[in-house]
Formats: C-alpha cells, structure tokens, sequence
C-alpha cells in the first residue's frame, strides 16, 4: 500500500555551460552545503549553488546561480566527484585517474596529485586519522587490490593495500569492512585482517552492481531476480529482501526508506517492512545519491530533490488508512531531527492514541488496550463514547483536534447487543487496569461511576468491593442505575459511602425482611456488624429492637462489639442496655457475660443478675419434662462456674434459691464462699458422694492462700470421713485413707494421729507415716544447713567489718569531699574502700567510686 513520502522538486532543470549547442550529458554530481558539482560526459566539471526555499504554502522551491566550470581535457566522462569541504578540495575521477580541484574556482591543486589505474572509490567515514584537516579514501585500483589514501590539501598519502581475489568494480566502506562488488560476485572485505568472505554471485551482463551502507556494519547489495538483499559485516542477512524493479541503475538509503531508481521510475521501499511505499514516474534518470540527509537525483540534464514529506504527515495518513502498524512503526523510527525529546513523545503519543481508536473501532480490543495505556490516553475519552457514563457533573469535551471521528459506541454496533456487551467487557477490563495508576490520576471519580455502572449492568463480582472501599462515586449519578438493575446491597453500601447511613439501614432492612431481594446480601449478621459500629446512637437504638426480635442472640452483639475507641455515652451505658434487654432473656443473659467475662466489670449488681439469671435458666429447665440432660448439664455447668469464679454476687440470696432444690454441688460452692466449709464438705460427701470433689473444693478453696488455710480445710475433710454420728461411715474408710495418702493433700500429722479410731492398725496408714517422716527429717536437715550458712554469712560479715575499722579516718576543718570539695558540715560522710570520702549526697552509688569510676564488689555489705 502506497503513501507519499517524497515529493520531486526540480533544482536544475537545464545545464548551461559555454553555449547551448554544446552536447553535454549529465554522469554524476555531489553536494556539499550550498554547493552542487556536476560531471558530465563530456569531461565538464560545473559548479553552481543552491538555496532552499520553503513558501508560505510550505511547498519547497530551489534556487540554482552557476557559478563556473572546468574542462579536463581528457575527453573521458567524469565518472565521480566527492567533496571535502574540510580541505576545501574536490575528488574527480575521471579516466581512471583521480584528481583534486580546489573547490572554488575549479582548479587543479598544486603540485598535481593524482592516483591512476582507479574503477572507483568511497570515503572512510570512520578513519583511524582522526584530524581534522585530512580526509581518508578507500580506492579501488584496476588491478586486485584496494588501496587507503589519507588525503591532504595536496597530496595523497599512501596508507595500506588490501589483495582482492578479483578486481572491485563497486565498493562502500564501514571500517574496517569494505564491501566490494568484483567482476562477478560480491564480498566483505575485513581490511584489518585481510580475510574476504564471498557473498553471493550477480550477472555482470545485465546488471550493474550496487552497494549502498544503511547502518552499522550493514548493507544494501543488488542481488539476483532485482532483490534488494542485506548483509551483515558476518556475511549474514538479518532483514528480509527488497523486490525491486529490473534494471536498477542507483540507489540511496535515508532513513527509514530505501530509494532505488530504474530508467522509468524512482521507487520507496521502508527498511521497516520491506515493502514499496511509494513509486514516482521519472525518466532517464543517471545518479541518485544521499548528500548529508538530503537526496538529489539526476538525469542526462537535469537535477531534482526527493524532499522528504513531514514524518508527522505520512502518519497521518497511514492512520487515515487504517495502517496502524505502518504507522507508528514510522513514528517511532522516522527521522525526527530538530525536535526535543519531549516534543517527539507527546507527538507519538498522540498517534497511539489515534492508533488506540481505530483499533477500538475495529473490535481489536487487546491492541487498542496496550495502545489507550502505552498513549497514555485521557479515560475520560473513552468513556464519553458509552452513553450516560460519564458524571452527570463532568465538564468534559472531547480533545481539539479531535483524535477520532466515533459518535459512541451505538455508531459502531448497530444494534448488536453481543458487540454492545463485548465494548462493555473491553471498558470494564480497561478502566480496571488502568484505576491506581497514574493514568488514573485527576479522573478518579469518571473512572469510580464508569465501574459501577458498568459492575451494575454487568453483574460482576466487582461491585461491591469497588464501593465498599474509597470510591469517587457520585450519588446523583449512581441510585437509578443501581435501582434500575436492582443491585440494593450495593445501593445501601452507596448510602453508607456519602453517611446517608438510615438510608443504608433501611434497604438493608428490607433485603432482610424479604420485601426486596439481592443475591449479593451478606444477610442480618451484616446489618449488626454494621449497627455495631456505627456511632450514631440514635439511630442503632432505631433498628435495635427490629434486630433483637428478629435474632436475640446474635442481636446483642450490636452492644458487646462497639469499638473499643467509641466515647462513653448517656445512651450506652451498661445499665440502660440492660433495663432495654430485659424483654430478650437471652440477649440479657448474653450481655451481662460480656460485661463480667471480657470487661471484667466489678459491679455486684451485674454478677448477682447474671447468677440469678443462670440460675433461674436451671430451674426452668429443670421444670421442663422433655428437657434433655444434656442442656440441664450445660447449664448448671455455667452457673457453676460463675458461682465459683466470682466473690462479688449476693451469695445468701442465690443460696436461699439454690437450697429449694437439690442443687447440692451450687450449695457447695456457696457455702464456701461464707467460709462455711464443713456444710459444704459434707454436701459434697454425704449428699454427692463424690469424693474427688471435695478434695477438689479443699484445693480451689486454698489456692493462693498459705498452708495453714490449706491445712485446716484437708483436716476439717478428714473429719467429715471420720465423722463417728454418720450412718454410714464404714464406707468412708477407704476415701479417707485415699486422703492421707495423697500426695496433694497437706496435714498436721499430730492432728491426723490424734483423730484417728484406735482400731485402725498402723499398715492402713503406713504410707502416710512413711511420708510424714520423710518429710520431719528433710525439715530438719534443711533448718540445720540453714543455721550453719546463717553463722558463717555471720562470720564473714564480721571478718569484714574488723578489716575495714582496721583503717581510721581523719576528719577536720581542713578535709574536702572529693566530688564536690567542700567542707563536711556534717559529722555523717560516705568512705570507699579505695579511700575516697565523699558527703552523703555525692556518693550516688556505694558500688562505683565517683572520682576514679572504679566498680567495688556488689556481694560486700
């Protein structure tokens, strides 16, 4: 597909020379700045000047002043002519020889230095001489052999010679790499090393070679059925081919075309794609040549330029095309000079997001994504082509020139819902992946209302996370669509973003009754949690009793969960809550264990109402013929616990409830807390007979009280077993035995001997005697190491104090403390054992001298 990417401007149009009858034909020409030589057949050299001139319109014209000429008077035509304006010298070769002129008047340099027997040469445009002042050629001699010339303003200084396997007709240099074209193939030339590598082979009869440098180490030959073909300096090609036309006579390279001519056409080709750009009809052309990023071509007698159309406005027209890629793989390798780097992106950029629409246009959706991010491209452009999805407050207009030509995406499906619901999908993912960007930045609330409507139509998980956290979702925009596609849960998330919150609670209160319906509806424990944190008082007490009827166990967590950062209110007190809860017993019971167990309140009031509560719950149950004991066991085993955990309830007043019954194991428990052991000893013997209990009371009753209130209550349960007035006492033998010889249970064993029956026989309790022993002699022993440690601490402490009165202490009016040295007004002074004496209030630490720092022993008193 073709685009304009040259246009042919005259120069020359006509060569004049001595007269008009002269028979001259254009060969060759060269351009140095405003400079134009030309060499013509019949061994001419003429100099003319040019100047560039860009009309208003922007149409480029040139104007051409000759200024002289040479003849050589060697009836040769010129064959080439290379300028070197740092030696202000031009290069002819002409009749195999090469000459220089000096490049104003066209005259030969003195002392008339020439190289003779030449095909052809090139300039080294990365010589190893890197002053200014010369120039380095690389010459191609009639015989098998390239030479290198550094050349001055007069002479040519012979460097080195390269063998050939056969003589260069066509050469072009990238040092250190000649590629040369021979008489019949091509090679690259290492001309450090020597090595020629063979190419490939041309036909010499219907062909001319040609050789054209496009990069580094890289280049252009003529090859076999008109293929442009590249070769690296490896001997390896790394682009596909270029099909040219036959018969090609030059070629020239500016970046990012490849321009070749015949003898009918010029032909474009981008290095890019290989393909032909651009064709353009000119006949008899002879020489076609890059001059420093400006192209001149010439026929028998005339000179034109390729000038370049504006990079920016062959992409333009590729995107008109619908060439996408064409297009920006040319705006992102097109010669840009003469722009800022900053300028150069927002150009670019703006082409991808041209690029971005049309692909958009033509359901490339994951092209036109890359394209919308890469662009960098204003979501609010993308999402005014969706009808009522940009805020109904948004202020936007669509960018000046506008970047396409899409009224919205109704233009584009044409009522084809499927295509309308995969744009739909294609905003979705775009908007997602793009929000927390930077892309993002400045449009939060576009983007916010754009996903919800979008989640909402949609049905997509999406919705409720997008809203549940910070969205710049506008109320305005928003009910109806959620209305419209009945998404109420996320209507009352909506409310509760802009704090509508009764709003919130009173469409959650619905989904809840069932009066609307919403499959995404977490469902009542939702609504708690929510009430439970929210701090307005008022309104929780609103929906409260709603709550509470609906579910009282779960409900009450609407108070036992408030932040624990909320302020105390008038509202929320403990005992407002309570009074409200009395109609929900189970919510009343609920509370006051959080109150008492998480809290840790130390309030009677609250723990004689939770003890009542527990134990009323017990009663009624006990009451009930098709209770199972299971849930009795439960629940006595609740109260149970509260009764022992607690000191703070009314004890006589659960007792007088509890001895109604036959709740002995609470009565128990009550009885100890009056410090009543021996009744509750004896329920827990007598009456329950479980005698691991009672153990268990005497240690539960004793912990973290000393050995003589453990003592007393071990024996007051011996009296119990041993108690002669029980009936059946004889059954209490064997658990009091059990008792003494426990290793848990702690005894006076005086007492025990004393209030044992005479007829039990030393063996029942021979285990108990063994350990009472053991235990006397381990006291014993341990009080008489004591004592001795005890007089040698003593000895010590005296052996010490001898030591130190050994040393007396002068005191007088001339004596100064050591820290502060000043008078001791006092007869009270602090001495270190290094000798040291300080006041009192100077000595900070009696282990650290505060003069010399020195640490004395910490285990010396």
């Amino acid at each position: 597909m073709s685009i304009k990417a040259f246009e042919l401007v005259p120069v020359i149009e006509r060569i004049k020379l001595m007269s008009e009858k002269a028979k001259t034909q254009l060969d060759c020409i060269d351009v140095c700045g405003k400079n134009l030589y030309i060499g013509t057949s019949d061994c001419f050299v003429v100099h003319y000047t040019i100047e560039e001139r860009t009309q208003p319109s922007g149409k480029v014209t040139f104007h051409c002043d000759k200024i002289g000429h040479k003849y050589l008077a060697l009836k040769k035509p010129i064959v080439q002519i290379k300028s070197a304006s740092a030696l202000n010298r031009i290069m002819v070769l002409c009749d195999n020889t090469i000459s220089m002129l000096n490049m104003l008047d066209l005259e030969p340099v003195m002392g008339g230095a020439k190289i003779k027997g030449v095909n052809c040469f090139c300039f080294n445009e990365n010589p190893q001489n890197s002053s200014p002042f010369s120039v380095e050629i690389c010459v191609a001699l009639r015989k098998k052999q390239l030479q290198f010339y550094t050349v001055t303003e007069d002479k040519f200084i012979h460097l080195r010679d390269v063998s050939l396997s056969e003589p260069a007709v066509e050469l072009d240099l990238d040092s250190p790499f000649v590629c040369v074209a021979m008489t019949s193939q091509y090679s690259m030339i290492n001309t450090d090393t020597g090595y020629e590598q063979s190419l490939f082979p041309y036909d010499n009869e219907n062909s001319r070679p040609l050789i054209k440098r496009v990069g580094k180490e890289e280049f252009l030959l003529g090859g076999p059925s008109a293929l442009g073909m590249f070769v690296t300096s490896d001997g390896i090609s790394q682009r596909p081919p270029l099909q040219w036309s036959d018969n090609l006579a030059s070629i020239s390279y500016l970046h990012p075309y490849i321009i070749a001519m015949n003898d009918e056409f010029i032909t474009v080709h981008s290095i890019l794609d290989q393909q032909q750009k651009q064709t353009i009809p000119f006949q008899g052309g002879v020489y076609l040549e890059n001059f420093d990023g400006k192209v001149f071509i010439a026929s028998g007698r005339a000179v034109y330029s390729l000038v370049p159309v504006a990079w920016e406005k062959q992409v333009q027209a590729l995107l008109a095309d619908k060439r996408v890629t064409e297009a920006l793989d040319l705006a992102k390798n097109a010669n840009k000079s003469g722009l800022s780097r900053d300028k150069i992106n927002k150009i670019y950029k703006r082409f991808q997001q041209q690029a971005a629409f049309i692909e958009f246009s033509q359901q490339k959706f994951e092209e036109a994504l890359e394209l919308f991010k890469s662009g960098e491209t204003d979501a609010r452009e993308v999402i005014c082509l969706y009808p009522k999805f940009l805020p109904s407050n948004s202020s936007f207009t669509r960018c000046a020139p506008p970047l396409h030509e899409i009224a919205d995406i109704n233009q584009l499906c044409r009522g084809n819902e499927d295509l309308i619901l995969q744009y739909k999908d294609f905003l979705c993912s775009y908007l997602e992946e793009i929000k927390g960007t930077k892309l993002a930045v400045g449009y939060k609330q576009e983007i916010d209302v754009a996903l919800l409507k979008l989640y909402a139509e949609l049905n997509t998980e999406g919705l409720i996370p997008l809203i549940s956290n910070d969205s710049g979702c506008d109320l305005n925009d928003c009910v109806e669509w959620l209305e419209k596609y009945k998404r109420f849960h996320a209507l009352g998330l909506l409310y509760r973003l802009h704090s509508d919150h009764d709003k919130a609670l009173g469409i959650w209160q619905k989904l809840a009754n069932g009066d609307i319906t919403d499959e995404s509806f977490p469902g009542l424990p939702f609504l708690i949690d929510y009430l439970s944190n929210l701090s307005d008082h008022e309104l929780v007490w609103k929906y409260v009793d709603w709550v509470l009827s609906n579910d009282p166990e779960a409900g009450v967590q609407i108070f036992t969960n408030r932040p624990t950062s909320e302020p105390p209110s008038e509202r929320m007190r403990p005992d407002t809550i309570i009074d409200y809860l009395h109609r929900f017993p189970e919510a009343v019971i609920s509370y006051l264990e959080y109150l008492i167990f998480q809290k840790k309140l130390e309030k009677e009031k609250y723990h004689t109402h939770l003890a009542v509560l527990y134990l009323d719950s017990v009663l009624q149950l006990m009451k009930e013929p098709n209770a199972k004991k299971e849930q009795i066991d439960i629940a006595r085993s609740k109260l149970r616990h509260m009764l022992q955990m607690s000191s703070l309830y009314r004890v006589q007043l659960i007792l007088g409830k509890a001895k109604e019954t036959n709740m002995h194991a609470e009565c128990a428990i009550l009885y100890g807390k009056l410090e009543e052991h021996d009744k509750a000893l004896r329920i827990l013997v007598h009456k329950l007979k479980d005698y691991g209990a009672a153990e268990n009371y005497c240690m539960v009753n004793s912990n973290g009280k000393d050995s003589v209130v453990r003592k007393r209550l071990f024996h007051a349960l011996l009296n119990v077993y041993l108690d002669p007035s029980y009936e059946q006492k004889d059954q209490l033998i064997k658990p009091a035995v059990e008792l003494l010889n426990n290793n848990v249970a702690d005894f006076d064993t005086v007492k025990v001997l004393q209030s044992l029956p005479d007829s039990w026989s030393v063996h029942i309790i021979s285990q108990f005697l063994s350990r009472a022993v053991r235990k006397s002699m381990n006291l014993s022993r341990n009080t008489r190491i004591e004592r001795m440690m005890s007089r040698g601490e003593n000895l010590r402490v005296k052996q010490t104090s001898i030591e130190l009165q050994r040393e007396f202490v002068t005191m007088n009016d001339d004596r100064m403390c050591a820290v502060c040295n000043r008078a001791f007004s006092d007869p009270t002074f602090v001495r270190y054992p290094n000798g040291v004496v300080t006041h009192v209030h100077c000595a900070k630490n009696r282990h650290v001298c505060p003069v010399t720092g020195k640490l004395f022993s910490t285990k010396q008193s």
